[in-house]
């Protein structure tokens, strides 16, 4: 759930909470590479709803942020790699296109779509009414927050008055949600969440697993795979909460749009979309039925 700030990069502090903690350069599973499943299939009905430049270039432009593992990230050689990664090569597959992918900061990606330097933006966008007056999303999986915290530690999201919580910044968990639950805090006369911002998520989780902070808050797929990633250090704190839908972002009103679900929905009804999911160990977000700006309508 990626909110709409930027904020300055914290390399020195996430170089040092790096250190020998948490390794999400890997995937909890094999094969992680970004390419197509060379099962994935052409299909001929959503190839035919593609608008002609994109067809006769032969190749899908999508913008990625990749810095938010399982979701999106980078291998050891700085390649994109995770299950948005592996679903954006899939897509493009279907539509019988190359995924062609830029890597680009968060905030830059939807105005590089309405500036027409990007097709598709892939990088765990949270479908929300202020985001569709700029362009129109294909919503693919639904995520919610959850929460974790070190083994053995109790930590309730719903009190958590007056403890330190990570967060990765410019997330929704950063600029909405621990906010909120702060000012409820404040509201109640009880002391306010002291909120600790990182520039990555690797950062915030090894905050917690070195108890700089009490938990981290995150998307619930980013959650699960941190605590698969450290070897037993953390657990779930509470279970998830406010699910909101996943969306790939398209320019508005873009004929690529209902290409985009078509051939989603191909992925679906085939079995492909699935695959890829079970792999990563996130199908629990999984929709069956692919839709357009959710946000919207429901």
């Amino acid at each position: 759930m990626r909110a709409r700030y930027t904020l300055p990069a914290l390399a020195a502090v996430a170089a040092l909470l790096l250190t020998g903690c948490v390794d999400n350069s890997t995937p909890a599973t094999s094969g992680s590479s970004g390419k197509a499943d060379s099962s994935v299939t052409k299909d001929a009905a959503a190839e035919a709803m593609l608008p002609d430049a994109v067809r006769a270039s032969g190749k899908l432009v999508i913008g990625t942020s990749p810095n938010y593992s399982p979701n999106e990230f980078k291998d050891d050689s700085g390649n994109p790699i995770g299950w948005d990664i592996e679903l954006g090569s899939a897509l493009a597959a279907k539509l019988g296109l190359t995924a062609a992918y830029k890597v680009a900061n968060f905030d830059t990606i939807i105005p590089s779509i309405i500036g027409g330097k990007m097709d598709l933006g892939i990088s765990s966008f949270t479908d929300n009414l202020k985001r569709e007056e700029q362009v129109d999303f294909v919503n693919y999986y639904t995520a919610g927050i959850q929460w974790a915290s070190a083994t053995g530690k109790t930590v309730d999201p719903d009190d958590a008055c007056g403890l330190k919580i990570a967060v990765q910044t410019t997330t929704y968990e950063d600029t909405d949600e621990i906010p909120a639950k702060s000012d409820a805090c404040v509201a109640a006369g009880k002391p306010p969440i002291d909120k600790l911002k990182f520039d990555t998520q690797d950062s915030a989780t090894n905050a917690t697993v070195l108890g700089q902070a009490d938990a981290f808050s995150a998307d619930s797929p980013v959650t699960l795979y941190a605590i698969s990633k450290t070897e037993g250090k953390l657990q779930t704190a509470g279970t998830s909460f406010e699910e909101a839908p996943y969306g790939m972002a398209v320019a508005k009103g873009s004929k690529l749009t209902p290409a985009v679900q078509a051939a989603l929905q191909s992925m679906v009804d085939d079995g492909s979309y699935g695959k890829i999911l079970d792999k990563w160990g996130v199908a629990a977000g999984g929709l069956t039925t692919i839709t357009i700006n959710a946000a919207a309508n429901g």
